[in-house]
């Protein structure tokens, strides 16, 4: 790992800004120096220039009580006015809002009147259902309008909004339904993706009858949107159509201000406990970070621009690069339901010459996918609408940065590769295109107004060319407000590690020019694609198959994803039997068994989850207190020399185990 880092760290391409990109950038210099003077005074300057509030704020931040940050508390405003009345009202309401694309090629457009009408609409269905200020609503919705509309309906009445990624099985969403104690859910009979219709509502249905009658869930109403047009079983009384309730709703709705720090969403994320983490955030904060990350960093002129993030609605880049940020900053964005190789392996670059894309924000797993189908496939398409490419998700290696920008964006697009999480809210550390000097590789530098620091373990700031761990030093305006319902997991999760300040679980290095490089999660939760998944969850899943008796899941390098699942059980013999204590015993069937297992964590998790490999040993590399060295099965799974083995209980047990797997 070092010896590639230290690869990485020499990379001397350098791209700056060309002379043309900078003479109209959004983004200036003078940004960094106006943050450093006065840090929550930046912020104030630009929430007032970004958003409008109803009730003015008079107090920036609140940090009286940390980590419990407190942003323009005694301001008011509605984020959903902020994202669409207030553009109306401006004069912008036949402005594209939303260019929507379907896997099967079907499309919809809506300007800023339309979709204005559509969320106040919603809002009044929701609130004849009964939902109020400070309910949950959890939203299980494909890549379709509705579901954009549905966020800005529930943002728009003062609830709160828990979206769940499409992929998630019944037993994720019933977990996060319970958690959140929703009383409402909206979904679809189902959605389109890789040329078939996936369904969604039967799997909403079963996640509300786990547990039987003694566990009866707290969802009064499931809201059906009608989109795969596949056959769902029915409920009365408590299923609805959207379309039936959207067809009845009220026109009218005035949006009303509510104080800053309302709650606008819980988002769930993995952690390394097994039990999944609701990450909370508020408004007034969120919503000015969202803006004003979008605009600077993605150098935003709303007249002209077509922005296209492909992130789905279900992760945290989908609520502020897809929703919230684009929308608070009247851009007009196309939003695109299917994956990148359906129907046909072109169809994103079909979509960025049909709509004139002038963005693209992608995760670098989709990247190396184009790159290893070749450039002939974009090179088919006309891509010079393109003045600008992003990354986000996970690190992206120097190759695939110039790839993008030499094959995607023909050589002199700037890409701005960013840095962030669930837990942050928004963009912490990106170049800004009219500003920095690039470098493929590098996320280089904290926005203004953020303050990041490298430390090694004691707590010390590390100097250039030194690695260490990456912590937020300073509260900023989007950060994470709690876990939903677990105050104490939150203080221990992300403020025990350095007093005061953020760790954010991913290493870090600097180098020369004291840019950073990012290293990756330094706990036990995986990258697979951008999304963050826990060894914990996983292998409770495995565990929980009969013929499983123990499991470690590690995450291992993969070309096209970043990280995969690889899995290391042991198995029984039988349902009730003996544990297996040799891999090869003829009794197993390995092959159709790993199967089996993969099968089996998808169904309880999500396809997201499934493992790369399964392996079957007879023995896992423990230490004499019972603790599993991962770091030596990451050894494994990556193909690497086999670490330091002495702490072991039992030192043969690698030697085994590279066997088995070799």
């Amino acid at each position: 790992m070092s010896g590639n880092i230290d690869n990485l760290l020499h990379e001397t391409r350098r791209f700056a800004p060309s002379q043309s990109f900078q003479a109209s950038a959004v983004a200036t210099a003078d940004l960094y120096e106006r943050a450093a003077d006065d840090r929550p005074a930046f912020w104030g300057e630009q929430s007032r220039e970004l958003l409008y509030w109803h009730t003015p704020f008079t107090t920036t931040l609140n940090w009286s009580n940390p980590p419990f940050a407190q942003w323009f508390e005694d301001g008011e405003l509605n984020v959903a006015y902020n994202c669409l009345d207030r553009h109306v009202l401006a004069g912008n309401g036949d402005r594209i809002a939303l260019y929507w694309e379907g896997e099967p090629g079907d499309s919809a457009t809506y300007t800023y009147a339309e979709l204005t009408a559509e969320v106040k609409k919603a809002a009044t269905v929701l609130l004849s259902l009964g939902i109020s200020r400070g309910d949950r609503v959890a939203i299980y919705l494909p890549m379709i309008p509705e579901a954009v509309i549905s966020m800005l309906a529930v943002a728009r009445i003062g609830a709160i909004h828990s979206v769940v990624f499409g992929g998630f099985s019944a037993e994720s969403l019933r977990a996060r339904i319970d958690d959140a104690q929703a009383k409402l859910v909206i979904t679809a009979d189902g959605g389109w993706r890789k040329g078939k219709v996936s369904s969604l509502k039967p799997a909403v249905d079963d996640s509300l009858t786990i547990g039987g009658e003694e566990n009866p869930s707290t969802v009064e109403h499931v809201l059906v949107v009608k989109r795969g047009g596949n056959d769902v079983a029915w409920v009365d009384g408590r299923d609805l159509w959207w379309h039936d309730q959207i067809a009845e709703a009220e026109t009218e709705h005035e949006a009303q201000p509510f104080p800053a720090e309302t709650p606008l969403f819980i988002l769930y994320t993995s952690g390394t406990t097994g039990k999944p983490k609701g990450i909370l955030h508020t408004s007034g904060g969120y919503l000015t970070q969202a803006a004003f990350t979008h605009k600077n960093v993605f150098d935003l002129h709303p007249e002209t621009d077509v922005y296209w993030s492909t992130a789905d609605v279900g992760w945290i880049t989908g609520h502020t690069y897809v929703v919230y940020g684009p929308l608070a900053n009247g851009a007009t964005q196309v939003i695109y339901e299917g994956t990148p190789d359906s129907p046909h392996t072109g169809r994103w670059w079909e979509i960025i010459e049909k709509y004139g894309v002038t963005i693209l924000y992608a995760a670098p797993t989709a990247i190396r996918t184009f790159m290893k189908l070749g450039r002939h496939i974009p090179d088919e398409f006309d891509l010079t609408s393109l003045r600008l490419l992003g990354s986000v998700g996970e690190p992206i290696n120097p190759e695939a940065w110039v790839w993008y920008r030499d094959v995607i964006g023909g050589g002199t697009t700037p890409v701005v590769d960013t840095w962030w999480q669930t837990e942050t809210g928004g963009i912490m550390i990106s170049a800004l295109p009219g500003v920095t000097t690039l470098k493929p590789g590098s996320a280089q530098v904290a926005l203004p107004g953020i303050h990041i620091e490298v430390l090694d373990d004691r707590g010390e700031p590390v100097g250039k060319n030194s690695g260490g761990l990456l912590v937020v030093a300073e509260p900023w305006p989007a950060m994470l407000r709690g876990i939903w319902g677990d105050p104490d997991r939150f203080i221990e999760t992300y403020w025990s590690t350095f007093d005061g300040k953020y760790f954010a679980g991913d290493g870090a290095r600097l180098d020369r020019d004291g840019d950073v490089w990012l290293l990756g999660r330094v706990d036990d939760v995986m990258n697979v694609s951008g999304h963050r998944l826990s060894t914990a969850e996983i292998e409770s899943s495995l565990v929980s198959h009969p013929r499983v008796a123990e499991a470690a899941v590690v995450g291992a390098s993969d070309e096209t994803t970043g990280q995969a699942v690889v899995a290391f059980v042991i198995v029984r013999a039988d349902e009730g039997g003996e544990v297996v204590v040799t891999a090869d015993d003829p009794s197993v069937d390995t092959s159709a068994l790993a199967a089996e297992l993969r099968g089996h964590v998808a169904s309880q998790i999500g396809a997201i989850a499934r493992p790369r490999q399964v392996f079957i040993v007879a023995e896992l590399p423990k230490t004499r207190s019972g603790k599993i060295m991962r770091r030596l099965l990451r050894d494994v799974a990556e193909g690497r020399e086999i670490g330091d083995t002495t702490t072991l209980a039992d030192t043969q047990v690698m030697s085994i185990i590279s066997g088995t797997v070799g």
